[in-house]
This record gives C-alpha cells, structure tokens and sequence, in this order.
C-alpha cells in the first residue's frame, strides 16, 4: 500500500473544520490534523501576509485526485493550495489503520 499526506491551507477554523469533517465522513481520509499558521505569499502582483489553518491530510496514495477534486469544489479560495507529499515509511499499525479507515 502506498500512502500520501495532502497539504492545503484555509483562511477559517470553521472553513478547515468543515473540511475536515466532510473529508473524514466521505471516507477520503483517515486523519486530518489542523495548525494555525502565518503564510506569506505573491498573489495577482502583491505580497500578502494572512492567518490560515493548515490541514494534514492523511490518506491512501490511490486516494489523491478525489481528495484534489473534492478540496476544489469545497473550498473557498481561487487556487487552494492541494501539494501531496509521499510517507515513505511508518509504523506497521499506524499504517494499517489508514488502510481501516480508507476504501479500497
């Protein structure tokens, strides 16, 4: 089995908790871990500072383009951030309870 964490930033608790929820309940994810961040960014010519909410999204590998489907029809930026990032090893039983809590 091969697995991913997904990366995307929201601009709201309650967007990213939304997310978050709606990832877990359509079986997308096993886990999503929220942090609040500073990013700094270019955006159509200026340099921006915001507060967001990063989310860890932790899931199957095969998974990816329907978790990068459904972040953009679900969230409220123009371009979210969607970068995947491959585990390239873990723990047997943490591993195995992606696979518990992710589709075949």
């Amino acid at each position: 089995m091969e697995y991913c964490i997904i990366l995307t930033t929201c601009p709201s608790n309650e967007e990213a908790h939304t997310l978050a929820a709606k990832l877990i309940n359509e079986k997308l994810a096993a886990c999503v871990q929220l942090s609040p961040i500073t990013s700094y960014y270019t955006w159509k010519g200026g340099i921006h500072t915001d507060p967001e909410i990063r989310l860890l999204i932790k899931t199957r590998t095969k998974l990816y383009e329907s978790v990068e489907q459904f972040i953009k029809q679900h969230h409220s930026y123009e371009v979210p951030q969607i970068v995947q990032l491959p585990i390239m090893g873990g723990s047997d039983e943490y591993l195995d309870w992606i696979d518990e809590n992710t589709p075949e």
